[in-house]
């Protein structure tokens, strides 16, 4: 069993204009670096929904809450998120702290649309 983790995880659910979707991708992937790049960044995934058209996932990790809170005040923050905004018509932040972090057999098979 792995060690607990102090890693803080941000979710949020964004609803996309219809129509707008392959636009939202290719900005949110030209515009990730404002997050990756940001030193507590430990990762960031866009993630389609199956279930309900229109809705994208983005899941961050951060090695800690401060750090994550310090990035989200922040004027780069600001202007990651003003280029997403135009294909937004709605969504929700959930933040959590991860308890336990395994590892799957398959982690080290490539996953499709990374770059």
């Amino acid at each position: 069993m792995s060690e607990p983790q102090s890693m803080f995880r941000v979710m949020l659910r964004m609803q996309i204009h219809q129509g707008m979707e392959q636009e939202f991708e290719q900005t949110w992937h030209s515009v990730g670096k404002a997050v990756t790049d940001h030193p507590a960044n430990i990762g960031q995934w866009l993630s389609r929904s199956d279930e309900e058209d229109n809705v994208y996932y983005i899941v961050s990790d951060w090695t800690d809450e401060p750090r994550f809170r310090e990035f989200e005040h922040s004027d780069t923050h600001l202007a990651h998120r003003t280029k997403l905004h135009p294909y937004r018509s709605g969504g929700s932040m959930t933040t959590m702290h991860v308890v336990y972090a395994m590892t799957g057999a398959g982690a080290a098979a490539p996953a499709s649309g990374t770059a």
